[in-house]
């Protein structure tokens, strides 16, 4: 894998490669190192296996040698060979005591049932005369679940000739065939016939263990499709496509930030909230009762009667008085007005945070929460102008048919006799207080429920039609090149994207591959 593009046809060049990538991983030094060569070969002549050649355990650590190199070796290998999955090829040396073998013990230790543990005796050819490995390869001396093989290597004399492998394997069959101790172990003998034996094991254990590969597969795919489908499409090339990602994404953005007002997600009952109670408190906190009091009633009455004195009804003074109380609706109105505005861009900001395409592309991101705020604007001073003119008219017009059903009182006009400040009387000024009182009473009821349809009109009925329109009229004149900056996701977000596609084509194909060998059992 260090060299991806290079192809070796020559078996020395090979062990050539392996011997420089490792001097340039551990600097021609006696250490080792945890990271691995990646070697793949193909030959009609070899079997479908993945085998992981790990260094020899020792004991001691040599000249050029980190201290700890003995456990490091040991904790290597002990990584690998823990995994359930991983086949153990336990090998010793046929000219040492099988009792002191490093190998068959730390085999012993991880499986400790042998389900996985296959012995191999290497070195055969190398004992002393009048010595053989019989009672181990037949099992006699050390019995394993499964039988021990021999294998005969090539010597380092046959390696410096560079004898290839397909002759020494021919040597290896020769001597176990010819040799009177192992002929009748021959057939089961050899490097070949090791290779084929773990295969079909491999083979088995794989089959045994199809379910759960299909399981965890399965379950790969439909997480790596939904990290997919959190990072959201890749972007198109040409201009058309850009926009239509674009209008696509906001229009998600749109229809999200209308279910919360539609009450299928939670923040819409807040508008509700401020016509139900914010209006209501600050209506309440006019205390027009106490604008009304004797004395502003006199100081507003005779104010409007000018220089003489009025001959039936302070009809002038009515109005100054109700136009008085009912002018100071319009702070409670406007206030109305904003806190709903407040809620929509609370509403906007939240719809942008569950719009997942939007995490994409932050500048999109702020163009869109941008485009919604200056909408929201343009609606909040359309509602405030209509919600005030409602106050207006109120003041303007007053409603004749209250005054019209009063009972008529003979001294409402009060002595015109008396000086100016004399003319009306304490109880004559409190029965004019509490008429105007009641008249604006009435009127604020009316505009407690008028206000509020306003406000939906103006603002959020506007915001649910036409909160976008004003970008999209811009999205439309802009050029490919605009609309890229709009787009700009995280290289590492493509980067990432690239790679789970990927991944997922690969374990589609090991889902159709592995389901074909679960159908084929």
């Amino acid at each position: 894998m260090h060299l991806p593009k290079k192809r070796f046809t020559d078996f020395a060049a090979v062990r050539q490669e392996i011997s420089d990538e490792t001097d340039r991983e551990t600097g021609r030094s006696k250490q080792i190192s945890s990271v691995p060569i990646h070697l793949s070969i193909f030959s009609p002549n070899v079997v479908n296996l993945t085998l992981i050649d790990l260094p020899g355990l020792t004991k001691v650590a040599i000249e050029g040698q980190s201290e700890t190199i003995v456990q490091d070796i040991e904790s290597m290998v002990r990584s690998f060979i823990e995994k359930p999955n991983c086949i153990i090829l336990a090998i010793s040396p046929a000219n040492q005591d099988l009792a002191t073998s490093d190998a068959i013990k730390i085999a012993r230790e991880v499986d400790p049932k042998g389900d996985r543990t296959f012995g191999v005796l290497t070195k055969i050819d190398l004992m002393d005369k009048g010595t053989n490995a019989v009672d181990i390869l037949e099992g006699k001396s050390y019995k394993l679940q499964f039988p021990w093989v021999g294998v005969v290597n090539r010597s380092q004399a046959d390696i410096n000739k560079s004898v290839d492998m397909i002759a020494a394997r021919r040597r290896e069959r020769e001597y176990f065939q010819s040799s009177p101790e192992y002929s009748h172990l021959a057939h089961r003998m050899g490097s070949e016939h090791l290779g084929k034996m773990l295969s079909k094991h491999l083979e088995t254990v794989i089959k045994s263990r199809i379910p759960g590969l299909q399981s965890l597969i399965n379950k790969t795919i439909i997480e790596l499709e939904g990290e997919l489908t959190k990072l959201g499409k890749p972007i198109a090339a040409d201009a058309g496509g850009k926009l239509y990602t674009t209008m696509e994404i906001c229009r998600a953005f749109d229809q999200n930030f209308k279910e919360h007002l539609d009450g299928v997600r939670a923040g819409g009952e807040k508008i509700y909230g401020v016509f139900d109670n914010q209006l209501p408190a600050a209506l309440k906190r006019l205390q027009f009762d106490k604008h009304l009091s004797i004395e502003n009633v006199r100081k507003l009455i005779t104010e409007a009667d000018g220089y003489q004195p009025h001959l039936i009804a302070p009809e002038q003074g009515y109005r100054r008085l109700i136009e008085s109380c009912l002018v100071t609706i319009r702070g409670p109105a406007e206030a109305a007005v904003d806190g709903v505005h407040a809620i929509l861009k609370g509403i906007v900001q939240k719809a942008i945070a569950e719009t997942t395409e939007l995490k994409q592309y932050p500048t999109l991101r702020v163009e869109v929460g941008n485009a919604a705020f200056e909408s929201l604007e343009r609606m909040r001073e359309e509602s405030k102008r209509a919600t005030l003119q409602l106050v207006d008219m109120e003041c303007g017009y007053l409603t004749v048919e209250f005054f019209r059903k009063l009972p008529q009182d003979v001294e409402k006009g009060g002595n015109p006799t008396h000086s100016l400040f004399d003319r009306y009387n304490d109880s004559y000024l409190r029965r004019v207080g509490s008429t105007v009182l009641q008249y604006v009473n009435m009127t604020c009821a009316s505009l407690r429920n008028s206000i509020p349809k306003s406000i939906v009109y103006c603002q959020v009925r506007e915001a649910k039609r036409s909160l976008l329109d004003f970008f999209f009229t811009e999205l439309g004149k802009k050029e490919s090149k605009q609309l890229s900056k709009m787009l700009d996701e995280d290289p590492a977000v493509q980067q990432r994207r690239a790679n789970l596609a990927k991944r997922l084509e690969l374990y589609r194909s090991a889902q159709h591959e592995i389901d074909a060998v679960a159908w084929s059992k």
